[in-house]
This record gives C-alpha cells, structure tokens and sequence, in this order.
C-alpha cells in the first residue's frame, strides 16, 4: 500500500486541499482579474492553513491523522443533540423531559387546543403505566383556583406567641419552584414574577434572595433562605436578624423557607466566581461585586435539630408571623428522623416542608450528584408524610414537593401520595420558550432563559412569556380541576393512593395504596415491631440532640430506602 500511495488515504482531504491551492495561485497568475480565481485561492488557503495547524497541534489526536476532514467529526458532535431531538427521537423517549411533554408545557402556555386526537400514545400495557380511577357519579366545581392555608394552624398552649405564625398564606397548589437571579436572567425572574402576580400564585425566590427584579411587578414571593444567607448575612457570611427582618417583613414577601438541600445536588455547596458576581447580583445577595460568592454545603445559625427547631422560630418571630418551613431533599433517614424528635422535644414545628426529589434540578450539577445521590420525589414525600402521621404532627405541618412535576396528572399523583402543593420549576421555564437546549450552564441559552447576557436575554419579551406562564399555570389547573371532577371529588387534596392504580406486569394492576407504605396515626409513638423496616433500623438512631445516628445497629448502617417493600 505505501509504495502505491506515497502518504496515508487519511491525508487525501488535506492534500486535495493543498492541490487546490496550488491551482487557485496557477489561476490568479494567469488570469488576476477573475475574482472566482482570488475566492478559490483565499479558501484553499485557509484550508491548508487548517491542514498544517492541525498537523502541529498535540491537542486533539483525530485532527493530527485526519487533518482537515477531522473537523467534520467536531461539527457533526457540536450539532448530534439538535439533530437528534428533531429528526430522530421519537415523541415519548427523550430526557429529562419527552417531545411530548414539552409540547404540552408549550401549547398550555400559548394558550393554543392541548387536545390529542386518534387515542394515547403511551404503552398502557408496559409495566409502570398508571392512571386514576373515575366516578360513575363526576362531580361540578365552580373553577380551578385550588387553594391550601398555609400556616395559622393551632399550637400547643405553652408555644411561645410571639413565635406562632400570624400571617397564614393562602396558596395555590401549583407555584414557581426555587430558581435563583443569576441562575436565570433578569428578563426571565421579570416575567416569572408578572406572571405569577396575573395568575395569583407564588414564586419561590431560590437561595439567590430577593432581587430588583423580584419586587418589579410584585408578585407573591417564598423567600428561600440558604446556607450563603443571601439578602440576610454578615460579611463573614454569618447570618444577620436585622437584614433578614428587613426583608422578611416586606408585604410582597409571603413565606419564609429555610433550604437544607436540594434536588440536583444535595449536600453540595457552591461557588459563584468573581467575574459572575455582578452589581445586580451582590446587590441581591448582599455581597461583594467581583468576589467568589460562596454558598456553603451547611449552615452556621443552626448544628443540631433542637437549634434548628429554634432558628425557625426565631426567624417567623423576625418575620412578624410568616410562615416559616424548610426544603430538602431525604437522604440520611435518621437525620429527617432527628428533626422529628426535635420537633416533638420542643413543641415547635415548621409552618411547611417542601420534599425536593433527585430528579430535580434546572442548575448545572455534578453528573455523580445529578444521577446518584439524594432519594426521589416519591420515596422522600412517602417517608415525610408517613413519619408526620407516625406522630400525629401532620395536621400542623403543610408538604410541598418539586421535582419533574409539569402536569395535571403529575399533580394529582403527588398529591395521592401526601403533598398538599406542587411546585414546578423546569415546567415553568418551558412556558417561557425553553427547549431543553441543556446549555444552563454556559451562559450561551438560545432563549434568555438562563443567561446574564444583555444581549441574549432580549430575545425573552417580558409581558408575552409573563401571559404564556400565566396560561400555564391555569390551563395546568383547569385540567386538575376536570380530573378531580372525573373522581367525583371536590379538591385535589381528597385524592389519595386509593385513587391511582398502576400496572405491575401484563396481567396484574393495583392501587397504589397497596404497593406503598402507609403508617397510622400516632403508631411511631408506641412499639416499633409491626412498623416498615425504615422505622424499625433507623428510628432508634436518631437524636433531637444530633444528627449524627446515636449508636450502629449490629450490622452497621445498611440503607433501606426501598420504601415500597
């Protein structure tokens, strides 16, 4: 072969490249007054110059065999995600979020028919399949502005009154989930917070703390408070009750939530670099333009539950009565366990808990924490709700929960499984024109989603995407309503596990109530013997005083997450 071709066949691009060349110069000597000839000469020039970096570079071993024709594998790379999603996946199969889905998401928020004609497209015979079961006698609501009160509920008597809530929220139950200012763009918050103030439901604000763009067209805001206390820290970034009073007392500002963790990424702190940090942002956080923004992986108001028992009343104290919660995302079962114990040691109980599932997340994440760390939505509502019930606090405690929820049905499930709300935040970021790009993270979205560049983000007009996250929500909560209505029920908190069945082989259904844990009243307060084994192993390890595990059992800590069992 090497004495018939004098150089690789893998050079042919390049020497063909160099050939050109050749006789695009052959062709301007001769006849220097065609312009075609000059065209030719600069870009086979170009291409040779290609030819030879690529040659001499040590980086990308392809291009060094293949000069030239090398970068053809690049381009086809760089456009492999686009070209996929619109010629070859089908309409069911994509992730996170299916072809299907987002054209729900996009039609609902158009305000466009989100009817499908010819029957399902999903496989009702595939093991998982679910739906829920409807009445031969359907019930009529007036409208679909479903409402939960939110704080008020009754305290013990020894509950010290300048620390109950006073100011109860009545919410809708479908909100804005978490989702920072600088996490998105400052158009996208804008039309967020228009939008939630048209549709009258809530917008939690992300650990990122409240910004000029929040208060704009003030719409109902969840303060979220993180590890970082943006909006409410000291310049050591300890926590400040003056600055946190100042804020939380805003009329604007309706809840207060404490983040433990969350979905993408629990137990993992953050760093915004210096040059992201800018005026708008530290002014949001309350923190030094042009200096690494840490947000640390735990907080320092509180070590213990019994401490974070008490920094929540002290913060629905600073708040002038707000209801005051957390979010987190389960991991540990002794360490919610703990806080239980806390709750039960102390007599004071969050106003709500928000369940943040594994699988959520709209920021970038480490791949490893992304696909393999924290428990899924359904398994970490399961246990909260069951352990609240367990000891008979759950009356005084409102869930929420976030993670992949953008239907009605999605909605309804969570609710059969012990949510009072739902929150969504990828849902809501479709309604403003996402397209599932997956470039979060480089600041280069092609919609403005989430970028902090001007110039991109003028492609989000805030008063139509504030209308399409409007519709959203409401056509989101009209077909809720036609469901519950389906049930022959009143609202969707009367929707249980009794109501959703779901297959388990080809021949076999059952109602979700019969393959998830469901504990009784006040039944963690007695004998653990008869309990799930996730009370049994890991209910006496846990401590008001810690949330480290008291002692180990025989055979150490063996996780038992699988809650269904």
């Amino acid at each position: 072969m090497s004495t018939i071709i004098p150089f690789p066949a893998r050079y042919s691009a390049f020497a063909l490249c160099v050939a050109g060349l050749a006789a695009s110069l052959a062709a301007v000597l001769v006849s220097p007054h065609l312009w075609a000839a000059w065209v030719a000469l600069a870009v086979f020039a170009a291409l040779s110059a290609t030819g030879v970096h690529d040659l001499r570079q040590t980086r990308h071993a392809i291009l060094r065999n293949y000069p030239v024709i090398g970068h053809l594998r690049f381009l086809l790379e760089f456009i492999r995600p686009e070209m996929r999603q619109y010629f070859i996946e089908s309409d069911s199969e994509a992730a996170p979020f299916s072809r299907a889905q987002r054209s729900l998401v996009y039609q609902r928020a158009k305000g466009e028919p989100d009817n499908r004609p010819f029957g399902t497209q999903l496989n009702v015979t595939i093991a998982g399949y679910e739906w829920i079961n409807h009445s031969m006698q359907p019930t009529k609501l007036e409208n679909h502005d479903f409402r939960i009160v939110i704080g008020g509920t009754p305290q013990p008597a020894e509950a010290n009154p300048a620390q109950v809530c006073t100011q109860p929220y009545s919410a809708s139950v479908f909100n804005i989930s978490a989702m920072s200012f600088g996490a998105l763009s400052a158009n996208a918050i804008l039309a967020l917070n228009q939008g939630a103030k048209m549709g009258g439901f809530a917008h939690d604000t992300g650990e990122g703390s409240i910004s000029q763009h929040h208060r704009v067209h003030g719409g109902d805001l969840i303060w979220e408070i993180g590890s970082g206390y943006f909006g409410c820290r000291n310049d050591d970034g300890s926590f400040n009750a003056e600055r946190f009073s100042a804020n939380a007392r805003d009329p604007q500002v309706k809840m207060i939530e404490i983040k433990l963790s969350q979905g993408a990424k629990p137990g993992h702190g953050g760093v915004l670099p210096a040059p992201k940090v800018t005026p708008e942002i530290a002014a949001a956080r309350g923190v030094r333009v042009g200096v690494d923004c840490v947000s640390p992986s735990s907080h320092s108001a509180f070590g213990t539950p019994i401490e974070m028992m008490h920094f929540i009343a002290r913060l629905r104290e600073l708040s002038g009565g707000k209801p005051t919660g957390f979010k987190f995302c389960l991991g540990h079962p002794w360490e919610w366990f703990a806080i239980v114990k806390a709750m039960q040691a102390t007599g004071i109980t969050p106003d709500f808990i928000v369940v943040d599932g594994a699988e959520g997340g709209t920021g970038a994440a480490p791949v490893e924490f992304s696909d393999h760390v924290g428990a899924p939505l359904q398994e970490g509502l399961l246990l909260v709700h069951n352990t609240l019930i367990g000891v008979n606090l759950r009356h005084r405690i409102k869930l929420g929960c976030a993670g992949k929820v953008i239907t009605a049905f999605d909605v309804a499930r969570m609710m059969a499984l012990g949510a009072d709300w739902c929150n969504a935040a990828r849902g809501f970021m479709m309604a403003l024109g996402c397209i599932q790009a997956q470039s979060c993270h480089t600041g280069h979205c092609p919609t403005g989603v989430t970028t902090q560049d001007p110039v991109r983000q003028q492609a989000l007009v805030v008063p139509t995407k504030a209308d399409r996250v409007r519709n959203f929500h409401r056509s989101t909560l009209h077909a809720l309503q036609e469901l519950v209505q389906a049930a022959g029920l009143d609202h969707p908190q009367q929707i249980t596990a009794h109501h959703i069945v779901r297959r388990i082989s080809d021949t076999e259904v059952r109602l979700l109530s019969n393959l998830v844990m469901q504990v009784q009243p006040g039944a963690l307060l007695g004998p653990l013997d008869k309990q799930h084994n996730v009370f049994r192993t890991y209910w006496p390890l846990a401590s008001a005083e810690s949330f480290q595990p008291v002692t180990q059992g025989p055979h150490g800590l063996v996780s038992s997450l699988a809650l269904a069992a």
